[in-house]
């Protein structure tokens, strides 16, 4: 609703200039401008009360007082000289910034949409063994649930019967998928893998993990990091400045018309849309470059930018497991054949696991199994080439040998019921993360961490290889808020990219939130201020650099009217420009200033790519 009224701020302002000169050439048709005593009640007491009621806004609703002083000031002096024209000049470049401005942020307020789209509605509440469909808000503690294979858990809850494997990832980060067994705690927002188990409810919906981050993304959204906009930084010393020409311009010639004058010529026209059009510009090369922005100020904020974080899984991996190590623990097999006997084993299983194994084996050396036999969240086993092979955890595949320590994910091979090794398996590095990283340092990061809920072994290995010292491991969304709010003011804005549901609280508590939506991550993607709609997370850096470029042509052209203004300014000091040619002239200014923020369009340099070396 306010975009809205803001647009109509504009035509309103458009209309009555337009019944003026439309009354004015009717009845003063020789003079198309001048002001005739019938003409004059028709349209200027109408510009004249707009005027007065959008100073009173601009004044006493908008909380700013930095661009908006000169703007009101500029209004009230035309209006106490009597100059309709030069004041309904005024208004249409205060408003028809503000629409512009508007266009640049357009994007509605959309951040919880989908993730309240997605959750869980609907239970299967079981009462004397029968399947009752009831709401999930109508779920009491102590009741029992059925959660079928595929389904999605709809309250926290406790397994009293069946075990099975649960993917957690959009909820902790953790990129395999987790067994359950009867007494172990499942988080709402969870999917269940082949089995169906039952579930005793011990958390109301309200109170459950998935609907806690849907009011952790609420909570984070209604306290937005405060932000001061580029032109209310340059506003202040340019109002000193002209309030002192204005001033002066007075004192000398005795002639309230003279501060007038002045005050028109000092409209903030220039910096109102000066920094709109660079920002629109901006934004529109980011598109170009697959990357959507949703609000100018992200630029602004993205430019100076200091504190990056990422999510690991899905965001810096690829959320794809890789084979890791081979290890044998029997002379008589090589790693090439353990991998190919534990590859032919698993070709059938759906497991996460079973299919990247797979997947990273060489179709020659997976041979047919017969008498495959699985065992829920053991593991499978069967006889390849004459052989019984046995794979999955260990306690499964070779019972003794439990003091084994190791620390990835693994899964652990015996051949003839001989114990013959293990294969480890670790998230498959985006190629491009290292880069990346490399890259925001030499953009100017300080400071780059990573914020996961996977592991402290397997995080850090990631770490290492993106070249990320700071990271923090097995976070809940809640406490990677809290790390992004313990960042110092000297380190922020702080950038936060990631991809799951998860991490939609912590992208809206960042100063930016980055989402990497290629993969149809929507709640993250709403949370989200940028979206970058290709599977590439070096977009990162272009998205830094093009808002570098971006807030050094705004700079550039503010400073440039700035300049333009005050010696405007000097000459109307003089008294030789009337009002009416003052608003004239500073329409001039704004074309030069609309050209000027244009060159946003244009590509930023090597070096703001963070493609030279410092």
């Amino acid at each position: 609703m306010k975009n809205l009224k803001r647009q109509w701020k504009f035509i309103v302002v458009l209309i009555a200039g337009a019944v003026g000169l439309i009354s004015q050439f009717a009845l003063h048709s020789k003079s198309l401008f001048s002001i005739g005593n019938l003409q004059f009640p028709v349209h200027a007491i109408i510009i004249d009360i707009i005027g007065i009621l959008m100073a009173i806004s601009y004044y006493w609703k908008t909380g700013r007082y930095g661009v908006d002083i000169l703007a009101v000031i500029a209004v009230v002096s035309t209006i106490l000289i009597g100059d309709v024209w030069a004041e309904w000049m005024i208004l249409v470049m205060m408003t028809g910034g503000e629409t512009l401005e508007d266009y640049a942020t357009g994007q509605a307020n959309k951040e919880l949409r989908a993730l309240l789209d997605k959750t869980p509605r609907i239970a299967n509440k079981l009462v004397d063994g029968k399947i009752t469909e009831v709401k999930v808000d109508d779920l009491q503690v102590g009741d029992t649930v059925l959660i079928k294979p595929g389904q999605q858990v709809p309250v926290d809850g406790q397994i009293v019967k069946g075990t099975s494997s649960f993917d957690q990832s959009s909820l902790t980060g953790e990129s395999v998928p987790v067994t359950k067994n009867p007494g172990d705690d499942l988080m709402s927002g969870s999917v269940n893998g082949d089995v169906a188990v039952e579930m005793k409810v011990t958390k109301a919906a309200k109170d459950s993990e998935y609907q806690s981050i849907v009011a952790l993304v609420k909570s984070s959204q209604a306290q937005p990091a405060k932000f001061v906009k580029m032109a209310d930084r340059y506003a202040i010393p340019f109002t000193v400045i002209s309030l002192i020409i204005g001033g002066v311009a007075w004192a000398v010639s005795g002639d309230a018309t003279r501060f007038a004058e002045v005050m028109v010529v000092a409209s903030p026209c220039p910096l109102l849309i000066a920094a709109p059009v660079a920002l629109v510009s901006g934004m529109s090369s980011m598109s170009a470059h697959h990357i959507i922005v949703k609000s100018g100020p992200t630029l602004e904020k993205l430019a100076r930018a200091k504190t990056f974080a990422f999510d690991k899984t899905g965001t810096l991996t690829e959320n794809q497991l890789i084979v890791d190590q081979v290890v044998t623990d029997d002379k008589s097999f090589d790693q090439k054949e353990l991998q190919s006997l534990a590859a032919s084993v698993e070709q059938q299983s759906s497991h996460v696991i079973a299919s990247s194994l797979v997947k990273a084996t060489d179709k020659d050396l997976i041979h047919p199994v017969t008498n495959l036999k699985e065992t829920t969240a053991q593991g499978v086993e069967g006889d390849v080439d004459g052989k019984h092979v046995k794979v999955g955890k260990l306690s499964f595949v070779a019972p003794g040998h439990e003091k084994l320590n190791v620390t990835s994910t693994a899964v652990y091979v015996s051949v003839d019921g001989k114990f013959a090794g293990y294969i480890t398996l670790k998230d498959k590095m985006r190629p491009e993360s290292p880069k990346t990283i490399e890259r925001l340092r030499r953009q100017g990061a300080e400071d780059i961490m990573m914020l996961t809920g996977d592991h402290k072994q397997v995080a850090e290995k990631v770490a290492k290889e993106a070249g990320i010292t700071d990271v923090r491991s097995e976070l809940l969304p809640s406490q990677k808020i809290q790390a992004i709010k313990d960042v110092p003011k000297h380190l922020r804005p702080v950038v936060m990219t990631g991809d799951g549901v998860n991490d939609a609280p912590s992208l809206t508590a960042a100063d930016v939130g980055i989402a990497m939506g290629a993969k149809g991550a929507t709640a993250a993607s709403e949370s989200a201020d940028a979206v970058i709609m290709v599977n590439d997370i070096s977009k990162v850096n272009d998205a830094v650099a093009i808002s570098k470029h971006t807030m050094k042509v705004a700079n550039i052209d503010v400073l440039t009217a700035i300049g333009v203004v005050i010696i405007i300014e000097l000459i109307a000091f003089t008294g030789v420009i009337p009002a009416f040619w003052g608003a004239i002239l500073q329409e001039v200014v704004d074309m030069i200033t609309i050209s000027l923020g244009l060159l946003a369009k244009t590509k930023p340099s090597d070096k703001q790519f963070g493609l030279e070396e410092k």
